[in-house]
């Protein structure tokens, strides 16, 4: 059974970091799309970032320049630096994955979700 489970979320005063992570597990392959969104409360869910096999990343223009990720394929894991945080960031944060090509944060191609980790910036 796949499973995909976030860590890392918190409450942070604006301009701090935090940094959350996801470990995926169950899959026989490695899913060609990774990706973080976030939903804040009364707002659609949007993508973050998304992160294909090779490393390839791509930014939501909002974090880019404040948020770093990666993926380790080896571990199944995926990451999100988060630095510089306002708190218009502040959400719930999902991990999801997708076994699709070209990657990007499209919402409704991810097959496979977590359950969230909350991410709150004061200001």
């Amino acid at each position: 059974q796949v499973q995909l489970v976030e860590s890392g979320g918190g409450s942070v005063q604006a301009g701090g970091s935090l940094r959350l992570s996801c470990t995926a597990s169950g899959y026989t392959y490695i899913p060609k799309c990774m990706a973080w969104f976030r939903q804040a409360p009364g707002k659609e869910r949007e993508g973050v970032a998304a992160f294909d096999s090779d490393g390839t990343a791509s930014y939501a223009d909002s974090v880019k320049g404040r948020f770093t990720g990666s993926r380790d394929n080896a571990e199944n894991s995926l990451f999100l630096q988060m630095n510089f945080l306002k708190a218009e960031d502040t959400g719930m944060y999902y991990c999801a994955a997708g076994h699709f090509y070209p990657c990007t944060m499209v919402r409704g191609r991810f097959h496979d979700w977590g359950q969230g980790t909350q991410v709150t910036v004061s200001s």
